[in-house]
C-alpha cells in the first residue's frame, strides 16, 4: 500500500462529474490498483475513489505552475480520476501482507450459514454457488444462481444502513465485469433495514429482504420465550 499526504485537487469524470478543490488530503493506493482520497474525518468513507482494476499515469506539468505532478487514473470504462498535486509532504509504501479477512460477529455468521444452507428462503428460485465469493475489494457473502441461469450476489448484515447498500453496489459493479456472470442481481439481507437504506436499495435495483434469525433456525415465537 502507498500512502501520500499531499496538497492536491481532484476531478472525476464518468457517469457524473465531481471536483475537490485544492486542500491537504490522504491519497491511498492499494496493491490491487484502487485509488482513494480521504480527508481527516468521515470514518472510512473516501471523498472520491477509483475501484480496481485501474491504471495510473504520472506526468509533469507542461508549463511552469505550482503543480508538481498530475496523476490520471483510469479504469476499464470511461471513468477518469485526475489528481493534481501542489505539494507532497509524505510518500510511504508499506507491505501489509495477506489479510486474513473480516471475522463476522456471531449473528452475521449465523445468518450467513443458515442462508447458505437454504437460499430459497430469500427467493424461491435461488441455489447456492459459493460462500464468500471473492472480488478485488473483498468477498461477497453469497453468490447464488437462479433457475433461469442468472446470478445473484447476496450481502448479509445484522442491521443494514446506507453504507451496506454502497458496499453491495461496489461488489455488483465488479461482478458484472465478468462476462461469465453477466448482469448480476443484488439482494441485501438483514434482520433490520433502515428506511433510507431500503429506498437507496430500490433506487440501485437491489432487492432488500428482512430475515429473522429464529425463523431460519426453525424456532417459533413460543419456543423462543423464557416464560
Amino acid at each position: 500500500m502507498r500512502l501520500l499526504i499531499a496538497t492536491c485537487e481532484v476531478h472525476y469524470t464518468g457517469r457524473l462529474s465531481a471536483h475537490l478543490p485544492m486542500a491537504k488530503r490522504l491519497v491511498m493506493v492499494k496493491s490491487d490498483g484502487s485509488v482513494s482520497i480521504h480527508c481527516d474525518g468521515g470514518a472510512y468513507k473516501p471523498l472520491n475513489w477509483m475501484g480496481a482494476p485501474c491504471s495510473i499515469s504520472v506526468e509533469q506539468p507542461a508549463v511552469q505552475t505550482t503543480l508538481t505532478q498530475i496523476w490520471t487514473v483510469t479504469n476499464k470504462g470511461s471513468d477518469v480520476l485526475k489528481i493534481s498535486f501542489a505539494d507532497i509532504e509524505s510518500d510511504t509504501q508499506v507491505d501489509l501482507g495477506v489479510d486474513p479477512g473480516l471475522a463476522k460477529d456471531g449473528v452475521e455468521k449465523d445468518l450467513q450459514e443458515l442462508l447458505a444452507a437454504n437460499p430459497s428462503t430469500l427467493r424461491g428460485d435461488l441455489t447456492l454457488v459459493q460462500r464468500e465469493y471473492p472480488t478485488a475489494i473483498g468477498p461477497v457473502d453469497l453468490l447464488c444462481r437462479t433457475t433461469a441461469g442468472g446470478y445473484v450476489a447476496v450481502e448479509i448484515k445484522r442491521r443494514a444502513e446506507i453504507d451496506s447498500v454502497e458496499q453491495l453496489t461496489r461488489y455488483l459493479e465488479l461482478l458484472r465485469r465478468d462476462p461469465l456472470l453477466g448482469n448480476v442481481e443484488g439482494i441485501l439481507a438483514a434482520q433490520m433495514i433502515r428506511p433510507q437504506a431500503r429506498t437507496l436499495a430500490h433506487d440501485r435495483g437491489i432487492e432488500p429482504v428482512c430475515v429473522d434469525l429464529n425463523e431460519l433456525r426453525g424456532l417459533t415465537p413460543d419456543e423462543n420465550r423464557l416464560f
